[in-house]
C-alpha cells in the first residue's frame, strides 16, 4: 500500500515517512497506532480537516474493542480480595476493561452474559466455600445455572494442604464451569498458603492468555498506570514486611490459669502503615531455634550450605532457610507424598497407600517433619533437594485489637500461646509461642496489614451491634469499640465473651468495665464455664437474653462473631437460629433464609479460624 499526496492530508516529507513505515508494521501494530490516534483526537480540539485518507487501511483508524474481563473473588478473611485487585490492576495495565466484583455482590444472571471470566476462592473448614459465596455456589451447582459455552475462564485456588479438602472449592468452581460449556484461560492453580509466587505464575500466564487474545496491546495511558501500581508495590506489604518494634508485651491471664494470653503493642512509627477495626496484622514467625537444631543434628545437615528460597533462585544458608522460611512444624498428606517419592521409603510408601487414608490422617495430627525423618529413619538426605519439597512458612493472622484513630501508628494484638504435648514431645505454636517466649518489648516482628473488608463496623455509627467472642476472639470488639468511642458514635452495642474462670481470664476487664460506665458499650454478657459444676458458654447467655436480641435484629442490629470455627461459630449460628425460631415464630427454612439475608446485607459477619 503507497499514500498519494493527492488524496491524503499529509505534505510529500510525511508521505514518504509513511510509506517507509507502513509496510514495516504487523497487524497488531497498526490496530494499536490507530488507537492511540482515536485517543489523542479525543483530548484534542477537532482538526480543520478531518477526511480520511481513502488509501489509509481501515484498521488504522478503528480504535479495537478493549477485552473485558470480570474478576470475581470469594473471600473469608481478605487474602482473595487482596489478590483478585492485584490481578484487575494487571489487567488494566494491558489496556482490558475489568469488573472487579465479590461472590456476594455478583448478580448471577450476568453470568451467561461474560465472555471472560477469573474466579479467586478459598476453601473454608471441611471444603465448605467462604460465607461470601456461599449464594453463588449453591446458584452455579444448582439447576438454574446457564449453559456457558462462550465463557473463557480460569481459577486461582487458595487453600491450606494440611486439610483434607485443599482447594475444594476452587476445584469445584473449576469443574462445573467446565461442565456448562466454558473454556480454560489456562488451567486451575491451586495455591497452599505460601501462595504469592504461584498467584504471580497463574496471572502472568492468564495475562499473557488474554493479551494474545486481544486485537489491541495498550494504550500509551497505560505506562502511568503501571508507574502508580509500582509504586503501592513499593509500600510495606505480605510481600515486603515491616519490622515493627515491640512496645509491650504483657501476660493477661492471672496465676493458675490454664490459658497463656499476651496483649502486645507494636509501634508502626515510620511504615506509612494503617488499618481498621476488623482488620488483621499478619506476623511472619520464626522457628523454633531449638526444633531447627535436633533437626541439623538429625540430619546431619551442613548449616552453611547455600539453599534456593524462591523461584528466583535466592539463596540463604541452610540454618537460616530452616528457621525464617520453610515450614517444619507441620506436616501434610502432599508432603508425605512427596518425601515417599523422593526418598523410596518402603515404609512410608506403605503408608501412602490408598487404602490407608485414615492411617495417614492419623499420622501426620501432632507430628512435624523431625518426626517424620526419626520415624521413617530418613538418612543422608541431600539437604538441598529435600528441602525444595517444603512449603514455605505461611504468616499467622492475628486481629487488630485497637482503633487506629486512638492509637495512631501503633497496633495491638492478642495472641494466644498454643502449648501441648503429643507422642513424648512437647509441641508448640510457631507464632503464638514465639511471641510468648522469644520477643520482648524493644525487639522487633516482621509484620504487615492484612485488610478484611468482610468484618467491618457498619457505615452508619447509629446502627446497634452485637459481638460475640470468646477467648481470643475478644480482640477485634475491643478495636471495634475503641473506634466507637472515638467517633462518639451513638448505636447501641452488645458483648457476649466468655472463657474458663471469671478471676484468672476476663480478657481486657478493666476497659470493658469502663465503657460500660460511661456508655460507649451499652450491653456486656459473660461466660466463664468452668466456674460452675455445669458448664456455661457464649450461646447459652444468648439463648438467655433471646427476646432483646430479637429486638435488636429488628431494630437493624449487626451481629458479629469471632473465633473458633469448627465448634462456637456452629453453636453461635445455632443459637441465633433458635432465637429467630421462638421469638419470630419463624420455621427452620425461614430462619435460615433470615440469617442468609442478614450474611447478604453485611448483617451477620464472621471471623472464624
Amino acid at each position: 500500500m503507497q499514500f498519494q499526496v493527492n488524496n491524503s492530508p499529509f505534505n510529500q516529507e510525511q508521505v514518504d515517512l509513511l510509506n517507509r513505515l507502513f509496510p514495516t508494521l504487523t497487524e497488531t501494530q497498526q490496530i494499536w497506532l490507530g488507537g492511540y490516534l482515536s485517543a489523542l483526537q479525543s483530548t484534542a480540539p477537532a482538526a480543520a480537516d478531518t477526511a480520511v485518507p481513502l488509501d489509509l487501511p481501515a484498521a488504522a483508524v478503528t480504535e479495537a474493542s478493549p477485552v473485558e474481563v470480570t474478576v470475581l473473588f470469594g473471600s473469608q478473611t481478605g487474602n482473595c480480595q487482596e489478590v483478585a485487585t492485584t490481578v484487575s490492576s494487571k489487567l488494566e495495565e494491558k489496556g482490558m476493561k475489568v469488573t472487579l466484583v465479590s461472590t456476594a455482590d455478583f448478580k448471577p444472571n450476568k453470568l451467561k452474559n461474560l465472555e471472560n471470566l477469573l474466579i479467586v476462592i478459598s476453601t473454608q473448614g471441611e471444603g465448605d466455600p467462604p460465607d461470601t459465596a456461599i449464594q453463588f455456589h449453591e446458584f452455579l451447582h444448582g439447576r438454574r445455572a446457564p449453559k456457558l459455552e462462550s465463557l473463557n475462564y480460569s481459577v486461582l485456588a487458595l487453600g491450606d494442604s494440611s486439610y483434607e479438602f485443599f482447594c475444594e472449592t476452587g476445584k469445584q468452581f473449576d469443574e462445573r464451569l467446565a461442565e456448562l460449556g466454558g473454556k480454560r484461560i489456562i488451567d486451575r492453580m491451586d495455591c497452599d498458603l505460601d501462595y504469592d509466587e504461584d498467584a504471580e505464575e497463574w496471572l502472568e500466564n492468564v495475562v499473557n492468555e488474554l493479551v494474545a487474545s486481544q486485537e489491541a496491546t495498550p494504550v500509551p495511558a497505560a505506562a502511568e498506570a503501571a508507574a502508580t501500581v509500582e509504586t503501592k508495590a513499593s509500600s510495606f506489604s505480605r510481600t515486603n514486611p515491616f519490622e515493627a518494634e515491640i512496645f509491650e508485651n504483657l501476660k493477661m491471664n492471672g496465676r493458675g490459669s490454664n490459658k497463656e494470653t499476651y496483649h502486645m503493642e507494636l509501634s508502626l512509627e515510620g511504615s506509612n502503615l494503617d488499618y481498621e477495626p476488623g482488620d488483621s496484622i499478619g506476623v511472619y514467625p520464626e522457628n523454633d531455634p531449638v526444633i531447627v537444631d535436633e533437626l541439623m543434628k538429625e540430619t546431619g545437615w551442613n548449616p552453611d550450605e547455600l539453599i534456593p528460597v524462591n523461584k528466583k533462585g535466592d539463596e540463604v544458608p541452610l540454618l537460616e532457610a530452616l528457621r525464617k522460611t520453610f515450614e517444619i512444624t507441620v506436616l501434610t498428606k502432599p508432603l508425605l507424598q512427596k518425601v515417599a517419592e523422593f526418598t523410596q521409603n518402603t515404609g512410608l510408601q506403605l503408608l501412602m497407600a490408598q487404602e490407608n487414608d485414615e492411617a495417614i490422617k492419623e499420622y501426620v495430627y501432632g507430628r512435624d517433619l523431625l518426626d517424620l525423618i526419626r520415624d521413617y529413619e530418613l538418612k543422608d538426605l541431600p539437604a538441598k533437594e529435600f528441602i525444595g519439597l517444603l512449603r514455605k512458612m505461611p504468616p499467622r493472622l492475628y486481629s487488630v485489637a485497637s482503633s487506629y484513630k486512638a492509637n495512631p501508628d501503633e497496633v495491638h494484638l492478642t495472641v494466644g500461646a498454643v502449648r501441648y504435648q503429643t507422642y513424648g514431645r512437647d509441641r508448640n505454636g510457631v507464632c503464638s509461642v514465639q511471641c510468648a517466649d522469644r520477643r520482648e518489648p524493644g525487639q522487633s516482628l516482621s509484620v504487615y496489614v492484612h485488610k478484611n473488608p468482610n468484618f467491618k463496623l457498619p457505615e452508619d455509627p447509629d446502627k446497634p451491634i452485637i459481638m460475640i467472642g470468646p477467648g481470643t476472639g475478644i480482640a477485634p470488639f475491643r478495636s471495634f469499640i475503641e473506634e466507637r468511642e472515638m467517633m462518639e458514635a451513638k448505636g447501641k452495642s452488645w458483648l457476649f465473651f466468655g472463657d474458663q474462670h471469671f478471676v484468672t481470664d476476663f480478657l481486657y476487664q478493666t476497659d470493658w468495665q469502663r465503657w460500660l460506665k460511661d456508655g460507649t458499650l451499652t450491653k456486656m454478657d459473660v461466660a466463664f464455664s468452668r466456674d460452675k459444676t455445669e458448664k456455661v458458654y457464649v450461646q447459652h447467655r444468648m439463648l438467655a437474653q433471646s427476646k432483646e436480641i430479637y429486638e435488636w435484629l429488628q431494630e437493624g442490629a449487626v451481629v458479629y462473631v469471632c473465633g473458633d470455627e469448627k465448634n462456637m461459630a456452629n453453636d453461635v449460628h445455632n443459637a441465633l437460629m433458635t432465637i429467630l425460631e421462638q421469638e419470630g415464630n419463624y420455621d427452620s427454612e425461614q430462619a435460615h433464609n433470615y440469617l442468609t439475608t442478614l450474611q447478604q446485607e453485611k448483617r451477620y459477619q464472621r471471623d472464624v479460624y
